[in-house]
């Protein structure tokens, strides 16, 4: 059995709610290098609990706990065939199931958090692993306390 860590106090604790989520995942973005920022476009970072019935099926879920986050929108090769009408690109975060992996995992929140929007974004944009851990690596920098 795990030791519990008797310096604080987990009784009083309750899982972070959806705003709290959406300031982590704020932060998590604005430590990403800039470069990488710019290729999303006019990204907006939702937050929900799980997937739309919609996702689960068209991703073929086996529980809505399988997806953490969701890339939605067009990648650089498409941008510049703008469409009247079209949605700026979207990266949902779900909640519960990065909660779920959070504790299970010996990772920070923060860290999880960072990791999904940089795949979620990466991976769309065609990025490698190592690119994206590179990434990674500068916003874990830039993460620093006393850093500006």
């Amino acid at each position: 059995m795990a030791r519990v860590d008797q310096s604080e106090d987990w009784r009083e604790k309750h899982a972070p709610t959806i705003s709290v989520f959406e300031s982590l995942a704020i932060e998590a973005f604005g430590n990403l290098p800039k470069e990488f920022r710019d290729l999303t476009g006019n990204l907006v970072i939702e937050i929900a609990d799980f997937p739309t019935d919609d996702v689960f099926e068209d991703m073929a879920l086996e529980t809505p706990f399988d997806l953490l986050g969701l890339f939605e929108g067009k990648g650089i090769t498409e941008r510049f065939s703008m469409e009247t009408g079209d949605l700026p690109n979207r990266i949902t975060l779900y909640r519960r199931p990065i909660i779920d992996y959070w504790a299970e995992n010996e990772e920070t929140l923060g860290d999880i958090i960072t990791h999904v929007l940089i795949h979620e974004i990466g991976h769309h944009f065609g990025l490698s692993d190592d690119d994206m851990e590179q990434i990674e690596a500068s916003a874990e920098e830039a993460a620093q306390p006393g850093r500006s």
